[in-house]
């Protein structure tokens, strides 16, 4: 009888693969930054390789415009569970500490933009 009071042990949580995580913090990165107009994120264009032979999936943030094509800031994930980076330029600039902030957050799950 005492059986049934027992708790249920809780389910097992899968590792999320890169892929998984960089699918999920590409589109809240779309949304949240350019869809919605972001000042702060206005200058750039996001080009997504998610499809990587590498097996390491990134998005890569280039300025709007210009002929130069390498990225400002390239966010990726490797393994599973996913492992995150973030390099580039801008994270050496004052906009770094919300970037970091924004894709942890969508990385744990949270679509919310702030």
């Amino acid at each position: 009888m005492l059986g049934a009071c027992k708790p249920t042990p809780p389910a097992a949580v899968k590792p999320q693969s890169a892929l998984d995580v960089m699918e999920r913090v590409m589109v809240s990165a779309s949304s949240c930054w350019f869809k919605s107009g972001d000042p702060a994120f206005k200058a750039y264009r996001m080009d997504a390789e998610l499809t990587s032979y590498s097996g390491q999936p990134r998005i890569l943030l280039v300025r709007k415009g210009s002929g130069d094509i390498r990225p400002l800031l390239v966010v990726m994930a490797q393994g599973t569970p996913a492992r995150l980076q973030a390099f580039g330029p801008v994270m050496n600039e004052p906009l770094s500490g919300r970037i970091s902030a924004d894709v942890k957050r969508w990385a744990n799950g949270s679509s919310a933009c702030r």
